[in-house]
């Protein structure tokens, strides 16, 4: 067995693991000042929305010998507007300038074809009303709405409402987080963008559920014993699906990145950046939220029952009595040392 299946069968078995919820207030500063960033970029700078939400033209060139950098600075002094231009493989250029009219945009035309050296009439001139582009960002927010509530529905039937307003919250951690880098970096954002942010919602959602599923398993019948408290069996569940958490990202993030920086980086292939950021992003904000954020979320709120709290002072009653005798809680050895690293027994849930 490999050293990370290894570590994976050690962690699933409860005998080395990581405090994930007894330091879950450090993730929370984490995420809250990430959080801030990104709303504070909304707030001063914006988006840079595409031209299918500005309303524009795109100009498609034939093949051409003018480079990029001229056409962009031709563009932009034919039209008076910022420029995005874009070499295609036949050797031709598309040219898209937001805030054209018709009557602008056959000027414009006329002027470009005479820069880059080629016939007006091969020059292919779209016009985009930004009508279009609200159209999708309405229906996107609808399907975001309605995408939410069913999670909160379905979460709240399968598992319990704490779970559900847990990963409600990661949800909207994840898109907020998101959409500031996109605020920061300054991609474009498009059609593409909207749809990659849809994407990364049932990821994040699956990487959730996941771990819900081991913590509804072992706390099954939880105030029966007094061996762990909620929050310990929570940060077994966390520790027991860590190592799949990981690889799934890993393997999740490797196209995306060569899409991201490969292809729209070294290739310049910058139709590929408005999507592949949003889901580079936002998948590995799903595999943080789902760890650090989600599952803490559910703990804080179920420990504030008066069942869980009453199960934790037995449990702590029980180490002191066993510490006093010089034994741990259950009368197997050292004291355990909850609710720090995950100590050494059997998997919570599992009957002996």
């Amino acid at each position: 067995m490999s050293k990370l299946g290894d570590l994976g069968a050690r962690l699933y078995r409860g005998e080395v693991g990581y405090d994930f919820v007894g330091k879950r207030f450090i993730w929370y500063g984490v995420s809250i000042l990430i959080t801030i960033t990104a709303i504070a970029a909304l707030a001063i700078q914006g988006l840079n929305m595409g031209i299918e939400f500005k309303g524009g033209a795109v100009f498609t060139t034939p093949k051409t010998a003018v480079s990029v950098a001229q056409a962009t600075e031709d563009a932009e002094e034919a039209s008076g507007h910022d420029a995005i231009v874009q070499e295609l493989g036949t050797g031709g250029l598309r040219i898209q300038i937001s805030g054209l009219d018709t009557d602008a945009a056959t000027a414009v035309k006329k002027q470009l074809a005479t820069d880059l050296k080629v016939t007006e009439a091969d020059i292919n001139a779209d016009l985009v009303g930004p009508s279009w582009g609200e159209q999708i960002a309405n229906k996107a927010w609808t399907g975001l709405g309605i995408f939410m509530v069913l999670v909160v529905i379905y979460l709240a039937i399968a598992f319990e409402w704490r779970m559900a307003v847990a990963a409600l919250i990661a949800l909207i951690h994840d898109l907020t987080i998101t959409v500031g880098i996109y605020s920061l970096v300054g991609f474009e954002v498009t059609p593409g963008t909207v749809i990659g942010l849809l994407t990364i919602l049932g990821y994040s959602l699956y990487d959730t559920v996941v771990v819900f599923d081991g913590l509804k398993e072992g706390s099954k019948d939880i105030t029966k014993q007094t061996r762990f408290t909620y929050s310990e069996i929570a940060n077994r569940s966390i520790n027991g699906t860590l190592v799949r958490s990981i690889n799934t990202t890993v393997v999740a993030l490797l196209p995306v990145g060569a899409l991201l920086f490969i292809g729209g980086g070294f290739l310049g292939a910058g139709m590929l950046n408005d999507i592949s950021l949003s889901l580079f992003v936002g998948l590995a904000a799903g595999a943080y939220s789902s760890i650090f954020i989600a599952t803490p979320l559910v703990v804080d709120l179920k420990e504030r029952e008066p069942a869980m709290k009453a199960l934790k002072k037995r449990v702590l009653a029980k180490r002191a009595a066993g510490a006093a005798k010089g034994e741990s809680a259950d009368g197997e050895g050292a004291v355990e040392d909850a609710p720090q690293v995950v100590a050494q027994g059997r998997q919570p849930g599992r009957r002996r």
